[in-house]
């Protein structure tokens, strides 16, 4: 068996995330049937985590075996002459036996765009939320430190009962940054690891927070109850984008 590595970025709009799933139509599947006809075996393809329906990517990373070595210039030209255009493979490599997108993974990076001008820009409409409140970017900045370090991030992830976030809900976020763009902000989230609509939650948080809906004096007292219902609303999907997935230097094969 040969395994490779890839680096796929997406528009998620319309799509039902990537996670193959029985009513919509998801990046995985996609990626999978396509990768089947090329190769002319069932392939299937790991990926580095779930991002949920809307949600973007400019660096997601999954991984795939064959039964045969392939020619990987000639299978990365055909796949993306084969997926719909909002999907595109970036880069292929082959990958050591002993790596996997998920398990091997170290940390990622998302970024979250918030649109703040009063005037909607049609543009960037699809890929940024419009904030419809005053935000007090200072206060926005001042909220993010709140959030950095190792924590128990219970509060902040939705099905908090089930999956990793039942196992261990412990998460360091080593960078919550505000970064001024044309137009607003975007949030820069840099940790060892997510829980699920982790961003998500903390972005909508945080909104909060700047309509004045949560004292800024709650946000440890919200870690504390490790009560979902205690934090800020959900942000949507469509602002969302996952950036890089970070690894080990050895996840190639020498």
């Amino acid at each position: 068996m040969a395994k490779y590595k890839i680096t796929i970025c997406y528009d998620g709009t319309g799509y039902g995330g990537w996670q193959v799933q029985p009513n919509s139509t998801s990046i995985q599947s996609l990626i999978q049937k396509a990768l089947s006809t090329i190769l002319r075996e069932e392939t299937l393809v790991t990926g580095s985590g779930r991002t949920d329906a809307g949600v973007h990517a400019l660096g997601q990373v999954a991984h795939f075996e064959t039964s045969e070595p392939i020619q990987i210039r000639s299978v990365l030209y055909s796949l993306n002459g084969l997926l719909p255009h909002q999907i595109r493979v970036l880069d292929m490599t082959e990958a050591a036996d002993t790596f996997h997108a998920r398990y091997s993974a170290t940390g990622k990076i998302y970024h979250y765009h918030l649109h703040l001008d009063p005037i909607l820009n049609p543009f960037t409409r699809l890929y940024s939320l419009d904030v419809y409140h005053k935000v007090d970017v200072d206060l926005l900045k001042n909220a993010a430190t709140c959030f950095l370090g190792t924590k128990d991030f219970s509060a902040f992830t939705n099905e908090g009962h089930k999956g990793s976030a039942a196992i261990n809900a412990v998460r360091t976020l080593q960078r919550l940054d505000v970064v001024t763009e044309p137009g607003g902000v975007r949030l820069e989230l840099e940790a060892d690891g997510f829980l699920y609509k982790m961003v998500r939650n903390i972005t909508g948080t945080l909104l909060d927070v700047c309509a004045g809906l949560i004292p800024l004096s709650d946000i440890e007292p919200i870690f504390q109850s490790k009560d979902r219902k205690k934090a800020g609303k959900t942000a949507p999907p469509h602002g969302l984008f996952l950036v890089q997935v970070h690894y080990e230097s050895n996840s190639s094969k020498d």
